[in-house]
């Protein structure tokens, strides 16, 4: 086997090990859907070629190469409004939606993904063309798992406490540690909410995460995860079962109500904690001298 296919080889297997060791489905679902799966493995593959074949061709002093790739990039940016349409258009029969931000995120992630891809495909392909196929695959493997790495954001339990609340009844008006949500007119729905309800007060670590908190898309994306996770009872036209989650404005925490499928409030505090914090929502008050001396 000669220099170019042992290269071409080489990189071809290390993107599409990587893209496959980064194409998880959990609980979102997405992308489990075969096509899915399909469409990204394809993208995959033409990413893997483009980073194998930037080795030779730079090597060769095709200096066009660095032209065609910019191309490329053009494409997987398209990539993302291609993601975001297809949630948005998706998120229309949601009865808690993921909101606009957790979609964004979700699309900048499978476009950045197949940038790892490429980088992946290119330094084994380097090592494969200038040493051997053996030391390129290695590489690969490590150039995978630090992109596994890169991958991994943060999640809410680790810039926040989340513990449970009691649910109480003021008249009509259903509050959470104090904070009022909503008014529920119905004796028999008061009565339900306060038997098989449960809620919880998530409190920010710092001014930072305090930030994330107030953002209203985070607040959706929480919902939607514990929604997704634990279930609901929430129907079309049925307001009272409606999760809600509201600021405590003298503090900035935050609490949430849920009439969930499965009332366990274990796994409600876990569902709160693994959810994704958006990049959208992350903002470092503390990174400057007026929110320091704020917090102070």
């Amino acid at each position: 086997m000669d220099v170019l296919t042992q290269t071409l080889l080489t990189g071809l297997t290390a993107g599409l090990l990587c893209r496959l060791y980064l194409l998880k489905s959990d609980y979102r679902r997405y992308p489990g859907y075969p096509h899915s799966v399909v469409t990204h493995l394809s993208l995959a593959a033409i990413a893997s070629l483009i980073g194998a074949v930037a080795v030779p061709a730079l090597a060769a002093r095709e200096y066009t190469a660095i032209t065609f790739l910019a191309l490329v990039a053009q494409q997987f940016r398209e990539i993302r409004n291609l993601e975001r349409q297809s949630l948005a258009e998706l998120e229309e029969r949601e009865l808690v939606p993921r909101g606009r931000d957790y979609i964004e995120g979700i699309a900048r992630v499978f476009e950045s993904r197949n940038y790892l891809v490429m980088f992946t495909s290119l330094g084994a392909s380097l090592a494969a063309f200038y040493s051997h196929w053996s030391i390129g695959l290695a590489l690969a493997l490590l150039l995978t798992h630090i992109s596994g790495h890169l991958k991994r954001g943060q999640y809410l339990g680790e810039i926040a406490v989340v513990e449970p609340a009691e649910i109480t009844f003021r008249g009509p008006f259903l509050t959470v540690n104090g904070v009022v949500l909503m008014n529920v007119g119905l004796r028999q729905s008061r009565e339900k909410i306060l038997r098989e309800g449960l809620a919880a007060v998530i409190k920010p670590k710092n001014d930072d995460a305090r930030a994330v908190l107030h953002d209203a898309g985070q607040r959706q994306a929480i919902l939607h995860t514990v929604a997704t996770l634990l279930g609901t009872k929430l129907d079309i036209g049925e307001q009272e079962w409606t999760p809600i989650i509201r600021k405590k404005i003298d503090t900035g925490e935050l609490v949430l109500y849920i009439l969930p499928n499965e009332p366990d409030m274990e796994c409600l505090l876990e569902a709160v904690r693994m959810t994704p914090v958006l990049e959208s929502a992350v903002t470092r008050p503390l990174k400057s001298r007026v929110g320091r001396a704020a917090a102070d």
